[in-house]
């Protein structure tokens, strides 16, 4: 397929997205913007000036940024506001269902009440469900930088929302921070009903891919990086069907891979893993998930089956019903056999 064509074929076919922060779609512009309406300061000049403090060198340099960039957020209009903005993004690159993380304890530490950020973000999935035709679902993070304690607090004020939150995650500085110290509140939310996953194996060792298997009993691995380095555990991932949400550009930006080109992703799909290409934060790496896909595909020199794969694999991992699941893969074969068309 030629290389244009294939770039077509990558921005068209339907696809699901299942490891992408709200907060990490926060554009300078709308960060300005927003700033602007809560009469709050930034301590950057212009659009332009702040996209220039986009490059960073690691995890914890990106974090700070993100941080500061989370503070304009106060009301439920910037939260819906912010949603909407991704939302709309998503459904022009052809996304049919996406799984967005949030953030609780962030915007708790800003002020800002659970039901104002949750009701802000849920109104924008409800008119994006109507108005865009996009399927959404939201799966609350613990930051796990913070204590235990602030987790199984943060799980409290969540209840109230329960019957609108499909899971639970793991996100924030991950080196120093194995999921062994949130054994407890992840039983906790499971015992509520919530599905649990995630980050391991991005910056931290292989060692927090295995702590969060056996002791989060995650359902799904975000990023996963590192468990190319164990061939058992690889195996284990495979023979049980453990999806990997991994994200090139984000890998790429805060350098846990030097070159696209030694992403393991093919690597992973070589070896029978349920392997998904995400987005992460896009405002902040470069690329929405379409320019995350295109950027692998090039450097790996990835077939229009394994992009085909890819798209049926983002469905397959996802918390959606089987029923489901079968309407949207019928929608990736049917892209396909038009595509092969015209």
């Amino acid at each position: 397929m030629e290389d244009n064509n294939i770039v077509e074929f990558i921005c068209k076919i339907p696809k699901a997205e299942l490891h992408l922060h709200i907060e990490g779609t926060f554009e300078p512009e709308l960060m300005f913007k927003i700033a602007e309406r809560n009469h709050i300061k930034l301590k950057y000049q212009s659009v332009d000036e702040l996209k220039a403090a986009y490059n960073f060198n690691n995890l914890q340099e990106f974090l700070d940024i993100y941080y500061i960039g989370s503070r304009v957020l106060k009301t439920e209009q910037d939260f819906y506001d912010l949603t909407m903005a991704y939302l709309t993004k998503a459904s022009g690159q052809h996304i049919m269902h996406t799984e967005i993380f949030f953030d609780p304890q962030t915007h708790l530490e800003n002020g800002v009440p659970f039901p104002v950020f949750f009701n802000g973000i849920y109104n924008a999935i409800m008119a994006a469900e109507k108005v865009l035709g996009i399927r959404v679902e939201l799966i609350m993070c613990f930051l796990r930088h913070l204590d235990e304690a602030s987790a199984f607090d943060t799980l409290e004020q969540s209840l109230p929302f329960k019957d609108k939150i499909i899971g639970i995650g793991l996100d924030s500085s991950e080196k120093g921070n194995p999921p062994e110290k949130f054994r407890r509140v992840f039983e906790k939310a499971v015992q509520y009903g919530f599905m649990p996953v995630a980050h391991a194996g991005e910056e931290g060792p292989v060692d927090y891919i295995h702590e969060a298997l056996e002791l989060l009993k995650i359902k799904r691995i975000d990023h996963g990086n590192r468990s190319k380095d164990d061939a058992h555990l690889l195996s284990k991932i495979a023979l049980h069907k453990i999806p990997l949400t991994l994200c090139p550009l984000s890998n790429l930006k805060l350098q846990v891979v030097k070159d696209l080109k030694e992403h393991p992703l093919k690597h992973f799909l070589d070896n029978d893993i349920v392997a998904t290409v995400n987005s992460d934060d896009p405002a902040y790496f470069g690329g929405y998930l379409n320019e995350n896909i295109i950027a692998v595909q090039q450097a790996l020199n990835l077939q229009k089956d394994d992009i085909i794969r890819l798209a049926k694999n983002s469905f397959e991992a996802s918390f959606i019903s089987a029923e489901q699941k079968k309407h949207y893969l019928g929608l990736v074969d049917a892209f396909v056999s038009e595509f092969k068309s015209h």
